[in-house]
């Protein structure tokens, strides 16, 4: 089947500072088409280093996908080293740069010189249109090996895969897409995930089973190539469907929802609304809830009571369960949820109450100790959970676990 590898400029991602989230992007477009993502490189905005890269590269596979190093800096090198390593010249191509200068007259900014070097092509080169950048990508061939420069920023990149790229090579390869299945699990360890579901999946060696662990959440990725498996969609189906059967509740997604999507799904089914009352939290049970879109159809509003005296005042916690108990314990998650659901008129409410750390814990209450509440007109009740890891670790468990609570009472 065709192969690729991608290969992703710029010094900051060599640093802690930024992350490469283009080659993701590209290998599922890629995989949509069979093409199949063999290597990632991330390199340096050093010549040498990109040279060794491309040339690797190009000996092993058939197509390969650049990004970065297209803008008018001088450590932007991707067009130079891709015109040394195929051994063509550099030509200025006119046409790029009456573009750059009518689009950077329409917002009124004078074209510095240094952008014109946006204009050279390496000779041969198929370009590429930017339609919301001003760096133009290039298509480069060299005997059947394809090249195919794009520039860095995201939303660039993406826009001239989507309409350039990866149509051409659609046309060009022909393959067969790369079947994938994902299941996403809540409530349950790796360990005990893969302890189910082993003897299931090893009875399909065709199908390449993967998974993969995240804070509060699992996913299991099947995956299967039809060129290689004529039966893939047959068996993907058949392994998917007892896989489910054998992780049950624990299983909240096999369409790639996130929790709080798929939370907002049931909320809209029961035809209910629901309010937030986070402590340790800090607002990420309502930001995540309010990042999908139409949210604000089932999702009334949330408050931070971060102190005593606000879960007093703004959700009516009764002093002397906070005296006696303290802020983080069962009765004051249980008072909180129902706090807010009264407050905001809700059908249900949901609260999160802990200690995230560093400091703030002992021996009773360690850091990491966290309580769920879940409030409807009927009941009140609260969960206590243990979570191990530092105070941003701690924060991403306690709301993942409180939406997914949210999630089994919805069901």
């Amino acid at each position: 089947m065709p192969t690729s590898e991608i290969i992703a400029v710029g010094s900051e991602l060599l640093t802690p500072l930024r992350l490469d989230t283009n080659s993701l992007y590209i290998t599922r477009r890629l995989n949509d088409i069979g093409i199949l993502v063999q290597r990632k490189w991330v390199v340096g905005d050093e010549p040498a280093s990109l040279e060794e890269a491309l040339r690797i590269a190009m000996r092993r596979v058939s197509t390969v996908l650049i990004t970065g190093g297209l803008g008018p800096t001088e450590d932007d090198i991707t067009r130079k080293v891709a015109a040394h390593v195929l051994d063509r010249q550099l030509i200025y191509n006119e046409e790029i740069a009456q573009k750059l200068r009518e689009r950077f007259a329409r917002v009124g900014r004078a074209l510095a010189e240094n952008n014109l070097r946006q204009a050279l092509v390496p000779m041969g080169a198929i370009i590429l249109p930017n339609s919301v950048g001003t760096a133009p990508g290039l298509w480069l061939e060299e005997g059947k090996k394809k090249i195919v420069l794009l520039p860095g920023p995201p939303r660039e990149m993406k826009r001239m895969l989507d309409e350039h790229v990866i149509p051409r090579l659609a046309s060009a390869t022909r393959g067969e897409p790369i079947l994938r299945r994902v299941i996403k699990l809540a409530g349950i360890p790796e360990s005990t995930a893969d302890e189910r579901i082993a003897p299931i999946y090893l009875g399909y060696p065709k199908i390449q089973t993967t998974i993969l662990a995240a804070p509060g959440q699992i996913e299991v990725h099947l995956t299967a190539v039809k060129s290689i498996h004529p039966q893939a969609e047959y068996d993907l189906d058949r392994l998917q469907d007892q896989i489910e059967e054998a992780l049950g509740d624990k299983v909240f997604s096999t369409e790639d929802k996130t929790l709080e999507e798929v939370v907002g799904i049931f909320l809209g089914m029961r035809q209910g609304t629901l309010a937030v009352a986070e402590s340790c939290t800090g607002g990420l049970i309502a930001k995540r809830l309010t990042d999908v879109p139409g949210s604000s159809q089932y999702f009334n509003g949330g408050v931070v009571t971060y102190s005593d005296q606000s879960k007093i005042d703004l959700l009516g916690v009764d002093p002397e369960q906070l005296r006696q108990h303290g802020a983080v314990s069962a009765v004051v998650a249980e008072q909180m949820a129902d706090g807010v659901r009264r407050r905001f008129g809700s059908t249900f409410g949901l609260s999160a109450t802990g200690i995230a750390g560093p400091s703030g814990g002992s021996e009773e209450k360690p850091v990491g100790l966290v309580f769920l509440g879940w409030s409807d007109s009927a009941h009140c009740h609260s969960e206590r959970i243990q979570f191990n890891g530092d105070r941003e670790l701690v924060r991403q468990f306690a709301a993942q676990n409180a939406l997914n609570m949210a999630r089994r009472n919805l069901v």
